[in-house]
């Protein structure tokens, strides 16, 4: 049996990474290697070129990296694998490092045709030796969706989604609050370790950087473990669901809810409470919800909510600001005085490329902030925009 139809055997014998099979590249290959012909040849040739610089090693090791199977799952929950699942997984790469190691002139060898036809690389990679790294580290790798990518949103589904085009704000980027950023990063440096870390409230006036600084420590610890899961507010009641999905994943996850607020009969608050406090279900170690809110009790409250005929209104008035006291860590982030606000707009400047005395910078900035009632970090990022675009 020559090289060719044996490694289509093999790849059809496919079990662990069976859903590889359903790749554009290895569907096109294999519908080539069953029916060799110039389309097909350059049906595969063109599915690789798409799938990206057209090298056929790197694209394998790529897909197998990234591949949510049985094996990975089985070694993220914690649980043993099964000598003949580890032995399927040593003959399952060894076919796919034969693949990934297949040259132009192999592939074309039963056709018979002297023209041009496409080239592409192939080689140059250790498939078994990378892919049992990741998984000897699979709590910083993941796998799946979770493998590349650092940021995600739920959709109306339901479904974790990755965000392509994430924020990527690093704390270096950020000027000020310093105190309040390491308390954030300690915390989730916790996490990442398995030690006990707490749930996180960050109040405080708009602009501030809350927002960036929850992006900012997925960033800087991405190559630690850790993604970031966005929920919205009107997805709250989705939260069980997402900790029952994430709770035997390897990684460790923030979910992430920004601009937190509720009216005090918004169904969305009682789901939330009792999250945080834990009688939905059970806290998961590898999960930590971190919010934002320019409000210091979460509820928007009404006078007519402290002073109205309820015969218990000490009781309602303590129950809508009870939620923000089931997180564990609170931290407020005020508006910047003058010196902190100048500060982030001379190191903007300056990383934006903007030649202009200190002194006039610092004068149209601070004209900048008294016209519209007030100095934050976003203003300073809105001020600096604003120069650029002259």
């Amino acid at each position: 049996m020559d090289k060719l139809n044996r490694l289509r055997l093999e790849l059809s014998a496919l079990t662990v990474f069976r859903h590889l099979l359903k790749d554009p590249v290895i569907s096109a290959l294999q519908e080539y290697l069953a029916s060799p012909s110039l389309d097909g040849y350059a049906g595969f040739a063109a599915a690789l070129y798409n799938a990206g610089s057209g090298d056929l090693g790197r694209y394998i090791l790529d897909i197998c990296e990234n591949d949510e199977n049985i094996f990975v799952r089985t070694v993220g929950s914690g649980r043993s694998v099964p000598d003949y699942m580890d032995r399927a997984l040593e003959a399952e790469l060894a076919t796919l490092q034969t693949v990934a190691g297949l040259t132009g002139a192999e592939l074309r060898s039963p056709l018979e045709y002297g023209g041009f036809l496409p080239e592409f690389a192939s080689g140059g990679i250790n498939l078994a030796g990378s892919y049992r790294h990741r998984v000897d580290n699979i709590g910083k790798y993941g796998y799946g969706i979770y493998a590349k990518n650092r940021m995600f949103y739920i959709d109306s589904q339901g479904s974790i989604v990755p965000v392509h085009n994430p924020d990527r704000t690093r704390l270096s980027d950020l000027i000020g609050y310093e105190r309040e950023r390491q308390t954030i990063l300690d915390n989730t440096k916790a996490l990442l370790a398995g030690k006990p870390a707490a749930n996180i409230l960050l109040t405080g006036d708009a602009g501030t950087g809350k927002s960036s600084t929850v992006k900012a420590v997925g960033n800087e610890l991405f190559g630690d473990g850790l993604r970031i899961v966005e929920v919205r507010k009107n997805q709250l009641c989705a939260i069980p669901g997402i900790l029952d999905e994430l709770s035997e994943n390897p990684l460790k996850f923030v979910l992430f809810i920004d601009d937190l607020s509720f009216q005090n009969d918004d169904d969305n608050f009682n789901a939330l409470k009792a999250v945080l406090e834990g009688s939905v279900t059970a806290k998961s170690g590898n999960v930590v919800i971190y919010a934002t809110s320019n409000r210091r009790h979460i509820i928007k409250e009404k006078f007519s909510d402290r002073e109205g005929d309820d015969i218990h209104r000490n009781d309602t008035v303590q129950e809508l600001i009870s939620l923000s006291e089931r997180f564990g860590i609170h931290i407020t982030f005020s508006k910047p005085g003058k010196d902190t606000f100048l500060e982030i707009v001379r190191h903007l400047a300056e990383e934006s490329g903007i030649d202009m005395p200190k002194e006039e910078l610092e004068l149209l900035a601070e004209r900048f902030a008294l016209e519209r009632g007030g100095r934050s970090a976003r203003l300073a990022r809105q001020f600096i925009d604003g120069l650029l675009s002259k």
